[in-house]
């Protein structure tokens, strides 16, 4: 009798795929131009193929991919027991690298649909700011919820994101704003990373918008100047000697942090031992794009709004051998109802890496789904399926410093992978809002199926 595909992997330490319509590895390294839609895409050729593609998994990690007979002598020589591998059919499925999901603010507490009615009237996200409504009213219900609750929400929204293919999630901060909620967020987001199956990785976000209690009316520089300094001086030693957040985020914009601020936040955290990233150029031109490739940030996050020389100076990073990687986040601005979207076109064509997230979050990004992510990267952002699916696998585990580890099916590699009810790449971004997962396996285990 065939092994449910929930009991497969129970009780033997390898696993075997077969039965792929295809297998896309991403083997060879982040992306960029051309080669952002190289795939390394292992097809079956015809019902009767004699020696089709083949996934070998042990102890949680690749062996092997390729066709059945190179897969198969793989195992036999590093000596592995052929009869300690479970078999796992795909049933004509496509196979993919589990989807990292670059890009997320899991963490808070509340909800805020009645936004929707104010940007139907015409509010902007820096109005309704600044009149204690969007990231400020998140944080209000933040600082107040327990412990337990937002264990609880995690856990709720990590599950649905593992649903729709993601095995590797960025959890930031940002809803606390003060020391103990900070840290509070990041153990939380620890605590969901150790229990697993999805693989967390906790970024502090403190810098994410003024609090009130810093606020200076009618001088809204010196507050952030203020809140910026707190953030160096108080808040970052307490998250570098917590331990557990591997990057800082700054919310670089026009009327939040500018690039002074947010040049003096990033450095101070590098001096710590924490990796930079940033939010760029989301909402007009503001110079993060720049700093992002003068500082050599793991990514630059959001550009709806990028300039040319914030292109060009991504570019020649990249050129220089040291590529900050553009997550693009069409979600927010599709829900925001923005008629421009980052220019993947141009980003991609230049030379830029690209990568992609759902950018989760109650204000303006309330979707956990990748797949319908890169649904809007086929429709807005002009990206092709291969394109897109480069941007939720290998170039979105780069710009985490996981491109080691994550977001290809290479020997070596976590044995991360996604069975999907399509036969093809091109059907992923073409059933919108479909249930496409048929079997998730994370590190060598199936956590969906």
């Amino acid at each position: 009798m065939r092994r449910r595909p929930a009991d497969a992997t129970r009780d033997r330490n390898g696993l075997l795929v077969v039965g792929a319509a295809a297998i896309a590895t991403l083997a060879g390294g982040l992306r960029r131009g051309v080669a952002q839609g190289e795939l390394v895409l292992l097809a079956r050729r015809g019902p009767d193929d004699p020696d089709p593609p083949t996934l070998a998994v042990w102890g949680g990690s690749i062996v092997a991919a390729g066709p059945r007979s190179e897969v198969e002598a793989a195992i036999a020589a590093v000596g592995l027991p052929r009869d300690d591998f479970a078999i796992l059919d795909a049933d004509g499925g496509l196979v993919t690298p589990g989807f990292v999901d670059p890009h997320t603010h899991l963490l808070f507490a509340g909800s805020r649909e009645g936004e929707l009615l104010l940007r139907l009237r015409g509010a902007g996200y820096l109005e309704i700011l600044a009149a204690g409504g969007g990231i400020l009213a998140t944080v209000r219900a933040t600082r107040a919820a327990s412990w337990e609750a937002l264990l609880a929400h995690g856990r709720r929204w990590l599950a649905e994101m593992l649903r729709h293919g993601a095995t590797t999630v960025e959890v930031k901060s940002g809803y606390g704003l003060d020391v103990p909620t900070e840290l509070r967020l990041l153990h939380i987001a620890g605590a969901l990373g150790a229990e697993g199956p999805v693989r967390v990785v906790p970024t502090f976000l403190g810098a994410h918008a003024v609090p009130p209690e810093f606020a200076t009316p009618g001088r809204q520089a010196v507050g952030t100047e203020r809140y910026a300094r707190h953030v160096i001086d108080v808040q970052l030693p307490a998250v570098a000697a917590q331990g557990i957040a591997r990057f800082c985020d700054v919310f670089c914009e026009r009327g939040l942090f500018e690039v002074a601020e947010t040049r003096a936040i990033l450095t101070a955290a590098r001096q710590l031992g924490l990796g930079i990233r940033l939010h760029a150029d989301e909402l007009a031109p503001s110079g993060g794009a720049e700093l992002a490739a003068e500082l050599g940030a793991a990514s630059a996050d959001h550009l709806a709004a990028v300039s040319e020389g914030g292109i060009e100076a991504l570019a020649a990073a990249a050129d220089a051998g040291r590529p900050v990687v553009a997550v693009l986040l069409p979600a927010t601005s599709w829900f925001l109802g923005k008629e421009a979207y980052a220019p993947a076109r141009r980003l991609i064509d230049a030379g830029v890496p690209v990568a992609l997230g759902t950018d989760f979050n109650p204000g303006t990004s309330p979707t956990p789904s990748l797949p319908f992510v890169l649904t809007l990267a086929r429709l807005e952002l002009g990206m092709t399926p291969a394109e897109a699916l480069t941007a939720v696998t290998v170039n979105a585990a780069h710009a985490l410093g996981l491109g080691d580890r994550v977001g290809s099916l290479e020997p070596g590699r976590a044995a991360d992978f996604v069975v999907w009810r399509v036969p093809a790449v091109e059907q992923l971004p073409y059933w919108v809002g479909a249930d496409l997962v048929r079997t998730v396996v994370v590190a060598g285990r199936i956590a969906v199926g």
